[in-house]
C-alpha cells in the first residue's frame, strides 16, 4: 500500500539518539552509530521524530511500504514478564526524553578558557570540559569528540572525590561517565564496543571508586575492548573514598 514512512540519511545522522526516545512506537535503532528504520509496520508515519533531530537526517516519504501494525508495537514495547527488552527497548529507555526537552541531549563541543586550571585565581578556574554530554546512555559511538581520542572512563562519583579531577585526569581528555552497580551493565559493554570500534580511541583510562562494586567499570571496559577486536591501552587508577589515588596500574 502506498502510505507516508520515515526515511534517515544516513550521511546526515550522527547517531545521538534523539529519534529514538521520540519514537514511542519503537520503529528507530541506533545500530553502528547510526539511526535505522527497523520494521515499516512499526513506523506510523505522523513523524514525531523529525523535530527531535538537530542534523536535519529524517525526512517522511511516501511510497510502497507494509501497513503500520499497531498490535505488533503493542507486543514489541510491552513485552511479557521475564521476557529480555530487546536491543530497541534498551535503547530507548536509555535515551529517553521529554517531547521538547531541554538541550541537555544535544551534543556539542567547547573550545578551552583561559586562564588554565592550576593558574587561575581561586574562584576564577575554567573547566577541564570540552564536550558534552557526558553519560555513556547519551554519547554517540561515532560522536566527533570520541574521534582518534584519550578517553576517560569515570565511574560517576569519581569527580566528587578526587579534589584534582580536572587538571590530573580530564585534561585533554575525551570523558564518559557511568556506574556500573546502578546501571544497565550489558548496554554498557554494547556501548562502549561500538565506541571502541568505530571512534579510533586511541587510549581508555577507567577511573573508578575503591568500593567493589565500582571495579565493574574496569571489568566492562575490558569486555567491550575483546568484544571490538580493538587492541587499545588501558590504564587502570583507583580513587580512594577519602579523594587520593591508591593504585595506577
Amino acid at each position: 500500500m502506498l502510505r507516508k514512512v520515515v526515511k534517515i540519511l544516513e550521511d546526515k545522522c550522527t547517531g545521538c539518539g534523539l529519534c529514538a526516545s521520540a519514537c514511542a512506537e519503537g520503529a528507530i535503532e541506533i545500530v553502528n552509530g547510526k539511526a535505522r528504520l527497523i520494521s515499516e509496520s512499526y513506523c506510523d508515519g505522523l513523524g514525531a521524530c523529525l523535530g527531535e533531530c538537530p542534523e536535519g537526517a529524517i525526512l517522511i516519504e511516501e511510497r510502497e511500504a507494509v501497513p503500520f501494525d499497531e498490535e505488533a508495537v503493542e507486543a514489541a514495547c510491552h513485552p511479557t514478564a521475564g521476557k529480555a527488552p530487546r536491543q530497541s527497548q534498551r535503547l530507548h529507555a536509555a535515551v529517553q526524553s521529554p517531547p521538547h526537552s531541554c538541550p541537555g541531549v544535544m551534543m556539542r563541543e567547547m573550545k578551552p578558557r583561559q586562564p588554565p586550571l592550576t593558574q587561575a585565581p581561586a574562584g576564577q578556574a575554567s573547566s577541564e570540559l570540552r564536550h558534552w554530554p557526558v553519560q555513556l546512555k547519551l554519547v554517540a559511538p561515532n560522536a566527533p569528540f570520541l574521534r582518534d581520542a584519550d578517553l576517560l572512563l569515570a565511574a560517576d562519583c569519581v569527580p566528587f572525590a578526587l579534589p584534582d579531577f580536572h587538571p590530573r585526569f580530564l585534561r585533554g581528555r575525551s570523558v564518559i561517565i557511568g556506574c556500573p552497580k546502578l546501571d544497565d551493565v550489558s548496554f554498557y559493554v554494547e556501548k562502549l564496543t561500538g565506541i571502541f570500534k568505530h571512534s579510533g580511541v586511541k587510549s581508555v583510562t577507567v577511573l573508578h571508586m575503591e568500593v567493589p562494586c565500582c571495579f565493574g567499570l574496569r571489568r566492562i571496559a575490558e569486555t567491550a575492548l575483546a568484544a571490538s577486536g580493538r587492541s587499545i591501552p588501558l590504564h587502570d587508577v583507583t580513587v580512594g573514598v577519602e579523594g587520593n589515588v591508591l593504585v595506577e596500574r
